[in-house]
């Protein structure tokens, strides 16, 4: 069966990697990016194109040739479909199990969004209802687009990252890639707000001898699905990389559902961040409360201890007075007491 799994919002992919398991560094790094023109065929050339879904992705298998045997009209079988027509049903069928596996990937990963920390803490509610309406439905087409390069160098010591922006939720992302004699290492990451999902490990794969290919569901959007090219291994070799990579958006009508369950989603997160913070705020009032009656209180105090502070101040300097001329008074008396009166000695 054609199934999809979560990890992390970004699902897991369907691959036919020929590696080595030799991990690769992840230092330095030259960005190539695709827009969204026809395709080119220049050598080394990046662009993004449009095409019609491929089914390059669906195998196909002719049924068992018939033997020959004749056998009476009433006992006869019913003749086998012909190649072309148990391809056609082959293709249709798969087709089926890969929209009903996006579908519940999809349904998967909405039912646990969490609104980025950047649109929650927005000052308005703009930035989180855009989040969670997706694109619009409105004239939507759902046209693939494809970013296709040629022959494009990665330097010796050197590696290239290629980003592919992605801004719905539910797209499907396809690729294949293939390098000119010799291998090369290559890994995908999801880049967003909340940090990077390792959607393939980097690893030397044999691309020189059998394209690698893959698929995967991005679930959490907005992120950057960056495939990188990694050379640093390499001391002597430049290698030419060639990769087509195809992003599926979601249906119309996965969009729509979505967005229902992202909302529902979203009402818990708010709800859950309403009901915590209400308990903090009810915290913070007492704790205010509690400390403005303490404030109050000690200024109270203060404002008594400084009255008494004022009386000491002037109790202080009176005490001051009295015992400097307490004092002077008792030198005097002492005085007379040892020298006797002058007046007593004429």
């Amino acid at each position: 069966n054609a199934r999809m799994h979560v990890i992390d919002a970004i699902l897991d992919h369907e691959s036919s990697h020929n590696a080595s398991h030799t991990r690769t560094s992840t230092t330095g790094s030259t960005r190539s990016r695709s827009s969204n023109n026809e395709e080119e065929e220049e050598e080394g050339a990046v662009v993004a194109m449009t095409d019609p879904p491929s089914s390059s992705l669906m195998s196909t298998s002719d049924p068992p040739a018939h033997n020959g045997t004749a056998t009476s009209s009433a006992e006869e079988p019913p003749a086998p479909p012909t190649s072309a027509a148990a391809t056609a049903a082959e293709l249709a069928r798969q087709a089926e199990m890969e929209a009903r596996a996006v579908a519940e990937a999809t349904a998967t990963a909405d039912a646990s969004y969490v609104p980025t920390p950047s649109v929650l803490n927005a000052p308005t509610v703009v930035p989180l209802l855009r989040q969670v309406d997706g694109p619009s439905v409105e004239g939507y087409t759902g046209k693939e687009s494809t970013y296709v390069a040629k022959r494009v160098p990665v330097p010796l010591r050197g590696k290239l990252d290629v980003p592919i922006h992605i801004s719905a939720g539910g797209s499907v992302v396809s690729y294949e890639i293939s390098t000119e004699n010799y291998d090369i290492g290559f890994g995908i990451n999801a880049e967003r707000e909340e940090g990077v999902t390792v959607v393939t490990e980097s690893e030397r794969v044999n691309a020189h001898l059998e394209p690698v290919t893959g698929k995967f569901l991005v679930g959490s959007v907005p992120c950057a699905i960056v495939f990188t090219f990694d050379n640093e291994y390499s001391w002597f070799k430049e290698k030419r990389v060639t990769y087509r990579i195809t992003v599926r958006p979601p249906s119309r009508d996965n969009i729509i559902s979505g967005r229902r369950r992202r909302a529902k989603a979203a009402v818990r997160t708010v709800s859950d961040d309403v009901t915590s913070a209400e308990r903090r705020l009810s915290r913070a009032t007492q704790q205010r409360s509690t400390l403005a009656v303490e404030i109050a209180r000690m200024e109270k105090e203060l404002a008594e201890k400084k009255k008494s502070l004022d009386v000491a101040e002037k109790e202080e300097g009176w005490l001051k007075e009295r015992v400097a001329l307490r004092k002077e008074q008792q030198a005097a008396l002492n005085q007379r007491l040892d020298n006797g009166w002058e007046d007593e000695n004429n």
